[in-house]
């Protein structure tokens, strides 16, 4: 062996050294998905380590070298074609290069360092904080808190996300952790299928997120009240104090514009992968940040636009599971009854005095009045649905 093949294995073996580790700290995580995203980049890392690196042919048999001809194809330099693509013209995309290599080393790493981060830090709370009780107790009433509606437009959001999130992380490190073990055939099916899952499952996430988006965004708006449950980190770091909320608290209603926001620049930019290079919205997007003075280059090719489409859609992907992790721990292991609200629809009537006292201070007095104990009177499409049936009075009315 060479002393550059020492140096690869040298740093192979240091690579998988401190991912095993990573490995092993995930397995106390709530996920356990976790653990194969670890891996999969570990297995990638060690097999970049040892990939020979190619040299630029300088001298073909038969052909005379031109050094010349050579810088100017490196440098992105086009030729003649008679194909109407004129994307075939550039023989050699230099900043592919440099394009891949993020791709295929720095944006596994990067993501596995945000997921196994977001792990961490809720081991750690739940270390220090432990499960968020109702301090009174169970109560013998409950609250509806989510309709039919609202629970479907949940879980068709929901369900849909897991499915990109399960498929896209496959897209991402799969071929370095199943490939070994399920052989080039079978793994070339599961991701073949996992790619028309990921593509057409795009579509339900855009739907029930739309459908979220109308239901909630009403009760979504900002008041001073967030500013009173932030300046008490909403209750989290203390047993003694809630700080007042309506329907949605300060962290639910972060929770839901970033989910809005970034689902809707994700869903976007794979709407541009599914139909490639009849979008360019990164050129236009740095064109108007030049007017700023941003300085970002503004002549983008096709083929860059794609690939800094991917890497758009890879890394917000990444964020956002990482987000919504810490989302599934709060609604289900983290808090005590929260689970409730979105599998039955009903909660706790203590565990709404305790972390919505506002909301289930009008939803009790409602209740006592013989009102109605659905809490789709507050959701915009109950909103719409009384207006319509309020028209439909009036006109039958002489």
């Amino acid at each position: 062996m060479t002393a550059s093949s020492h140096l690869a294995a040298a740093k192979a073996l240091r690579c998988a050294k401190q991912s095993g580790g990573m490995a092993k700290f995930a397995v106390g995580t709530m996920l356990l998905f976790m653990v194969l995203v670890a891996t999969m980049t570990t297995a990638h890392a060690a097999g970049d380590a040892v990939k020979p690196v190619r040299d630029i042919p300088v001298n073909i048999e038969g052909t005379p070298s031109d050094p010349e001809m050579w810088r100017y194809l490196r440098g992105g330099g086009a030729g003649r074609s008679t194909v109407r693509d004129q994307k075939v013209r550039t023989l050699i995309q230099s900043s592919g290069e440099e394009w891949r290599a993020f791709r295929v080393e720095r944006l596994p790493r990067y993501g596995t360092w945000v997921l196994a981060g977001m792990c961490a830090l809720l081991i750690a709370f739940f270390m220090v904080r432990g499960r968020i009780r109702i301090e009174t107790g169970f109560a013998q009433n409950s609250i509806l808190r989510f309709g039919s509606v609202d629970r479907f437009a949940h879980w068709l959001l929901a369900l849909s996300f897991l499915v990109l999130a399960v498929t896209g992380l496959n897209i991402l490190y799969g071929s370095d952790v199943i490939m070994p073990l399920i052989g080039y055939t079978q793994f070339a099916k599961v991701a073949g299928y996992g790619k028309w899952l990921h593509d057409f499952t795009g579509f339900s996430f855009i739907a029930g997120l739309l459908l979220v988006l109308v239901l909630w965004v009403r009760d979504n708006i900002p008041n001073r009240t967030d500013l009173i449950w932030l300046r008490g980190a909403g209750g989290l770091l203390s047993r003694a104090e809630h700080p007042p909320a309506k329907r949605f608290n300060a962290g639910q209603k972060i929770i839901f514009w970033f989910v809005v926001f970034i689902g809707a620049s994700v869903s976007f930019s794979g709407i541009c992968l599914i139909f490639p290079f009849n979008f360019a919205p990164f050129g236009s997007t740095f064109a108007a940040l030049n007017l700023l003075g941003a300085g970002l280059p503004a002549d983008v090719s096709p083929v860059q636009e794609m690939q800094l489409t991917l890497t758009w859609h890879g890394g917000l992907g990444i964020i956002m599971i990482a987000v919504i992790i810490a989302h599934i721990y709060v609604g289900s292991i983290g808090m005590e009854g929260a689970f409730d609200a979105m599998s039955t629809g009903y909660i706790d009537e203590n565990w709404a005095r305790q972390h919505h006292s506002l909301w289930a201070a009008d939803q009790i007095i409602d209740k006592r009045h013989g009102k109605s104990d659905s809490p789709a009177d507050t959701s915009s499409f109950a909103l719409l649905k009384s207006s319509s049936a309020s028209r439909q009075n009036g006109r039958g009315t002489p």
